[in-house]
């Protein structure tokens, strides 16, 4: 039951924020491809998967969640895993500890009746991470990544990361008291494909590969930033796949550019063989490290916020404390920020002026959470 509950507070914690994967080729398409999104871990942490179907390309995002399916992990050997649905269209289970000398391959049975199931794959572990580091240059903040394997085997690497961040509203608030919402906290996840590979190399040495580059004017980095590595080593294909993928992903943009092309996949449709899966299995323990980076480590960018926050001024009406609603009304879409007097004073000496802006630019809270994440130093 511990396990469990650890299980549901990671994914509650982590795939809520789980970016969308279209995948370029069904944006025009009326097809419902199923994509299969996660890595079997063999080891000591959960393993996640998140399905869903392409869609259409519209104005509305979403994620069309594959939710009451079947899913199973197999090894070539007969033994089951299933996985347990704990949020629509995330299937998890506990650690799995697998032997290193079978093959596990996935299995999912959906609702309607359809079955998917992968090749057997190989188990390859992730080295450890080295460092993860970070260079303040003129465009921003350049985070990367020093991993090694002396054994020369790994060759073929990837990263995803989740980050989170403190950052405070434009303006704060001194007549809200306690309820002042001025620091909070936010986090995300990466949305880009990050690999590398060594195979040009005498030595299977990874050195500053770039995982993000986070902009100066961002209030990412405008007091406390950490972001936290994760690092999966791949198969040959499943690097190229994963090759094409940021091909498609990272690099469009003009004809110059590398055009879309169809992935590779390890993932079959049983009971439709031709039809198209999205995704590529992966099975290995995971290497994790976190770092944080204070502002007072950069140079001195300045900080762009994502909206307009003039300061404007209210008059009291007839008596004190009276405020025109549509100005500081609870639904007027400002909150106050000081009061003060200006001659001739207002009736009892009350404060006859309040200042105030958007509430956006107050409230922290519309953008972020007033909690710090768990692992908040």
């Amino acid at each position: 039951m511990v396990k469990w509950l650890c299980v549901i507070a990671l994914v509650l914690l982590t795939a809520s924020c789980k970016k969308a994967f279209v995948p370029a080729g069904a944006l025009s398409s009326n097809n419902k491809y199923l994509v299969i999104d996660g890595v079997i871990n063999s080891g000591n942490d959960s393993t996640i998967f998140r399905l869903s179907r392409t869609k259409k390309f519209d104005t509305v995002i979403s994620i069309a969640y594959e939710t009451g399916a079947q899913v199973m992990v197999e090894s070539d050997a007969g033994a089951t895993f299933p996985l347990t649905e704990i949020k629509n269209g995330v299937y998890a289970a506990g650690a799995l500890n697998l032997d290193n000398t079978h093959k596990y391959r996935l299995d999912i049975k959906t609702s309607n009746a359809e079955q998917f199931v992968s090749d057997y794959i190989a188990i390859k572990n992730s080295p450890p991470i080295d460092s993860v580091g970070f260079i303040g240059q003129a465009d921003g903040v350049h985070i990367y990544v020093n991993a090694h394997d002396n054994s020369n085997t790994t060759r073929y690497y990837r990263w995803e990361f989740s980050e989170a961040w403190q950052f405070s509203s434009f303006y704060e608030s001194y007549l809200l008291g306690d309820n002042t919402h001025h620091i909070c906290y936010r986090s995300d996840t990466s949305g880009s494909v990050a690999i590398s590979s060594t195979t040009k190399l005498s030595n299977d040495v990874v050195f500053e590969a770039p995982i993000v580059v986070i902009p100066g004017t961002s209030e990412k980095i405008e007091t406390k930033y950490s972001i936290m590595v994760k690092q999966y080593a791949l198969s040959s294909d499943a690097y190229n796949f994963w090759q094409k993928l940021q091909k498609n992903t990272n690099q469009l943009g003009s004809i110059f550019d590398a055009q879309p092309s169809t992935n590779q996949t390890n993932y079959h449709c049983l009971s439709n063989p031709s039809e198209m899966v999205v995704g590529y299995l992966s099975v290995g323990s995971v290497s994790t490290k976190r770092i944080y980076i204070l502002s007072n480590q950069l140079p001195a960018y300045h900080t762009q916020y994502p909206y307009q926050c003039p300061l404007d001024s209210a008059y009291y009406y007839h008596q004190p404390f009276y405020f025109d609603p549509q100005v500081l009304g609870p639904n007027s879409g400002n909150t106050a920020i000081d009061a003060f007097y200006v001659a001739p004073l207002g009736p009892f000496g009350a404060p006859n002026f309040k200042s105030y802006a958007r509430t956006t630019c107050v409230d922290c809270t519309i953008r972020g959470s007033l909690n710090p994440p768990y692992f908040w130093k």
